[in-house]
C-alpha cells in the first residue's frame, strides 16, 4: 500500500485544527534554552506521574520542582519519592495553576485522568509552558482538535506520551518496514487482554477527607461522590473516560498506524459489550474494532477480564505480501511467508528516551517524536470507535478532516453539553 508517513498532517486542514499543531524545530526557533540549560517541570497526578518523575530523574540537567495531586495523601507521597527518586525535594501543590504561575517552571507533564488532559493542556499553553501530556491527550474529538489548535497558536511543543514513538527497537522496525522487509502492507492487529475484576456497584457518600473532589472533578460537571471511581474506575465510566479503547488501545492503535503509515480510515465498526461482571461499569470488556482504510484495514480486540490462556496474542502485528513482523511491547520479530524468523530485536523498555526527547526540543528545538498533532490522531480513531459502540456499531469518516459522514447521533458525542463554569476549553 502506499504510506502517507512523509505528507502525515496534510490530510487534515487548519479547519479542523488535527494537524496544525506541530511545532517542529523551526518554530521555536529563538525560544530555545540551549542544551546545557535547566530544564524545569511540574508533574500532574502522582499514579503514573511517579513514572514521570522517574523519568525526568533519569534526564540530564532536568529538575522536577513541582508535583501536584488532588488526593493529600498522593501528593505526600510524591514529593517523599521525587527526594528519594531524585534527591530535590519539590514544591507540593494540589492545584496545579500554581505550577502554571511559576515563570522559572519550563514545562508541565501531565498525568491526570483523561478528562484533565486537553483542559490542562491547552491552560498551559496559554500560560507559556510547553506540555508532556499522558495519552490519550483529550477525551473527544472536539477536545482533541482544539488542544492540537492551541498548542500551535501559542507555539509550544506539546509531546504526547505514547512512548514507543521513542524507543529505538520500534524506530528501527518501522524503519525496515518503510524500506520494504514485508513487502506491501496490507493489515495489522492490535490485542489487549488482561484479568481485571469487578469494580462493584458504588454508593453515594462524602468524599473522604484527604480528597479536594471539587478539583479532581475540574472540568466535568457537578456530580455526586461515589465510592468505586477514585481513583482508578473513572476509566469505566463515560463520563470520565473512553473504557480500554482509549485507556490500552490507543498505544496499540498508535504503533499499527505508525508501522502501516496511515491516518484516519474511512469507516470505522466497534462492537461488544460487558459480558464478565454485573457491576456499575458502562465500558466493554470484551470488544472488536476495525479500521477500515479502503486498501487496507486494522483491527483491535480487547478481552480486559480474561487473558485467554494458553493464546499468544502479540501486541501488535503487521501483514505483508512478503511477511509478518511482530510487535512486542518494546521489540519486535520479523517472520517470512512461511514463518520462518528472519530478524528480531530484543531491546528492553524505557521511557527515559521518550521525557529526554521532550525535553531536547523544548531546550534544543529538537523534533518531537510524538507531537500532539500526531499523537492526536491516533487518539481520534479511538475516539471515533467509542461513537461508533455507543451508537450504531458503525460510523463513516471523512479522512481528510475527521468529521463523522451523516450520523446525527454520534455529532451528539462529538463534544461535551457542558463545562464546570471557569474550565470551558473554548
Amino acid at each position: 500500500m502506499e504510506s502517507k508517513t512523509t505528507d502525515r498532517r496534510k490530510f487534515i486542514g487548519l479547519s479542523t485544527g488535527i494537524a496544525a499543531g506541530f511545532t517542529g524545530p523551526n518554530l521555536l526557533l529563538g525560544q530555545a534554552k540551549g542544551a546545557n540549560s535547566r530544564f524545569r517541570v511540574g508533574v500532574m497526578g502522582l499514579s503514573r506521574g511517579k513514572g514521570h518523575i522517574k523519568g525526568y530523574g533519569d534526564v540530564p540537567n532536568t529538575e522536577v520542582a513541582y508535583v501536584c495531586d488532588v488526593d493529600d495523601n498522593r501528593l505526600a507521597s510524591g514529593v517523599k519519592y521525587t527526594v528519594d527518586r531524585n534527591g530535590n525535594e519539590p514544591k507540593g501543590v494540589t492545584d496545579f495553576r500554581k505550577i502554571l504561575e511559576d515563570p522559572d517552571i519550563d514545562a508541565i507533564s501531565i498525568a491526570a485522568p483523561n478528562f484533565w488532559h486537553a483542559p490542562a493542556t491547552i491552560l498551559a499553553c496559554k500560560a507559556g509552558k510547553h506540555v508532556y501530556v499522558e495519552k490519550p491527550g483529550s477525551y473527544n474529538p472536539d477536545e482533541a482538535q482544539t488542544m492540537v489548535q492551541v498548542a500551535k497558536d501559542n507555539q509550544k511543543h506539546v509531546q504526547m506520551g505514547t512512548q514507543r514513538r521513542s524507543y529505538p527497537a520500534l524506530i528501527e522496525a518501522v524503519q525496515k518496514l518503510r524500506e520494504g522487509v514485508i513487502g506491501d502492507l496490507r493489515s495489522a492487529r492490535c490485542v489487549y487482554t488482561g484479568a481485571r475484576p469487578s469494580i462493584g456497584k458504588g454508593v453515594v457518600e462524602s468524599p473522604p477527607p484527604e480528597l479536594n473532589w471539587e478539583l479532581w472533578q475540574g472540568p466535568v460537571p457537578e456530580q455526586p461522590y461515589k465510592s468505586n471511581l477514585v481513583h482508578y474506575n473513572w476509566h469505566w465510566h463515560w463520563l470520565y473516560g473512553g473504557g480500554e479503547m482509549a485507556n490500552n488501545g490507543v498505544h496499540s492503535l498508535d504503533i499499527a498506524r505508525w508501522a502501516m503509515g496511515v491516518d484516519l480510515p474511512n469507516r470505522i465498526t466497534y462492537n461488544g459489550g460487558r459480558y464478565h461482571f454485573d457491576d456499575d461499569q458502562e465500558t466493554p470488556d470484551t470488544s472488536s474494532a476495525f479500521f477500515d482504510y479502503g486498501t487496507a484495514g486494522i483491527t483491535w480486540e480487547n478481552t480486559s477480564c480474561h487473558r485467554r490462556k494458553p493464546e499468544v496474542s502479540k501486541f501488535v502485528t503487521v501483514y505483508g505480501d512478503g511477511g509478518t513482523m511482530e510487535f512486542s511491547s518494546a521489540n519486535y520479530t520479523i517472520y517470512d511467508t512461511k514463518g520462518t524468523e528472519i530478524a528480531q530485536n530484543r531491546d528492553s523498555p524505557s521511557d527515559v528516551p521518550h521525557f529526554t526527547n521532550f525535553a531536547d526540543a523544548v531546550r534544543d528545538g529538537a523534533t518531537l517524536n510524538q507531537p500532539i498533532a500526531d499523537g492526536q490522531i491516533s487518539s481520534m480513531m479511538c475516539h471515533l470507535a467509542n461513537i461508533a459502540y455507543r451508537t450504531n456499531g458503525s460510523v463513516d469518516v471523512n479522512p481528510e478532516t475527521g468529521k463523522l459522514i451523516n450520523h446525527a447521533a454520534g455529532e451528539k458525542l462529538w463534544a461535551r453539553d457542558a463545562y464546570r463554569q471557569g474550565w470551558e476549553i473554548h
